[in-house]
């Protein structure tokens, strides 16, 4: 007499595979909607600089201390909100963040004084950003992701971050003239919004134990960890100059130019030119961070930015040169972000990657703060930007010298009790 066969026991969710197992292209599209989405008002600050202080009467320093504050809590804010990202999944995180930075970008369209400013431009977006910008894609496609796709997919986040930039601030320039900087700001706000949904395809699970498994690296572990290992403070100290050199652009460069007799309009679109640039950039970086050394990737491209922001300022302003700068400038701008996540995951593993790139990315919005704040102020003590120029430079030589000493291997650990 045959017996039954006995009937399967049903798979368990976890043991089913996931969207970024079944449909990697749908994740990876879906953060770069995230990444150009979150992206492109914050590179089109610097549109709104002239409108707004020229209204209300207000020096460049003003504004540019509120872009400076944004910089500065986007970084302090990013290793927060990628711990609760990595412990809770980050489908939340991004949700929060896109409703604070939509809030900011309307109190901004209606702030009349400079702690207004402050509060909206700075703080409430400053915030926003730290929990939907791209730096959260990132981390979710390194966890999500088959191996293969990663290095890519890193590329791809980073470089639909660089279209947003190419595409919002002609936007806001053509905007501004036809309907206003405080409808554009609204509109920009509005769409923020859009980011929720295109988050649900980045879903993570929570980072808790399962039964069985040996007891997980605690937060505290992994934060003495990265900070007791040289390379990682290598790369963080390296990231500042990032930070340094691309708030300092995107906030000034347009106002820079018209300084120098060219049109507004001449700034939107080297803006937009740096950003489809960059999609190049960052792409070959990408792909780049699978096949040579990350860290002399990173030199090098520390070491050429430094030539291209010098050669810029000693050529005469024309709209040429101003293009060219954005195209040259565009193709070094975030390239630096595959190998500098790469390294990291490599270091230590994905378990904590949000978070620590995040505070590796705080070290890049210190140096945005100050390149915002010092463009702004020395530009009102000096009426001019050559110091701000000359300091990015040799930050960039800096730079390429300080990752050459990267060790890129992973960390050894013991192991770690049942």
């Amino acid at each position: 007499m045959s017996t039954a066969p006995s009937a399967s026991p049903p798979a368990s969710p976890s043991a089913r595979p996931s969207l970024a197992t079944r449909a990697p292209l749908l994740v990876v599209l879906c953060g770069c909607m995230i990444a150009m989405l979150t992206f492109g008002p914050r590179a089109s600050s610097g549109i709104f600089m002239l409108p707004m202080t020229g209204e209300y009467g207000w020096g460049r320093d003003t504004f540019g201390l509120a872009i400076a504050i944004q910089n500065l809590l986007w970084g302090v804010g990013t290793p927060f909100a990628g711990a609760v990202a990595d412990r809770f999944g980050v489908v939340r995180v991004l949700w929060a963040g896109a409703a604070l930075y939509a809030l900011g970008l309307i109190a901004m369209a209606y702030a009349v004084t400079p702690g207004a400013l402050h509060l909206s431009a700075g703080m409430m977006i400053g915030f926003g950003l730290s929990g939907c910008s791209f730096n959260i894609v990132l981390a979710a496609f390194g966890k999500t992701l088959p191996e293969k796709w990663r290095p890519m997919a890193f590329g791809a986040g980073t470089a639909a971050g660089s279209f947003g930039q190419f595409l919002f601030p002609p936007l806001a320039a053509g905007l501004n003239a036809s309907i206003g900087w405080h409808e554009t700001l609204i509109v920009f706000g509005v769409t923020m919004l859009l980011v929720m949904p295109f988050a649900l395809a980045l879903a993570t699970p929570a980072s808790g134990p399962r039964p069985g498994e040996a007891r997980p690296q605690s937060i505290r572990a992994a934060l003495g960890e990265a900070f007791r290992h040289p390379s990682y403070i290598f790369l963080v100290l390296g990231f500042f100059t990032c930070g340094f050199q691309l708030a300092f652009v995107t906030t000034h460069l347009p106002a820079y130019l018209a300084d120098r007799g060219l049109s507004l309009t001449i700034g939107g679109w080297t803006l937009a030119v740096i950003g489809l640039a960059n999609m190049v950039g960052s792409l070959s970086s990408g792909w780049l961070s699978s096949r040579m050394s990350r860290r002399y990737l990173l030199a090098a491209i520390y070491f050429a930015r430094g030539i291209a922001i010098a050669v810029f300022v000693l050529l005469p302003a024309s709209p040429v040169t101003s293009i060219g700068f954005g195209i040259v400038i565009g193709l070094l701008w975030l390239s630096t972000v595959p190998p500098t996540s790469g390294l990291v995951m490599l270091m230590f593993g994905t378990r904590y990657l949000a978070m620590l790139y995040g505070f590796a990315f705080f070290s890049h919005q210190v140096g945005g703060f100050l390149g915002v704040w010092l463009g702004g102020l020395l530009y009102e003590q000096l009426g001019s930007y050559n110091l701000v120029w000359w300091l990015s430079v040799a930050l960039s030589f800096a730079s390429a010298a300080i990752n050459l000493p990267i060790v890129e291997r992973p960390v050894a650990r013991a192991p770690q009790p049942a």
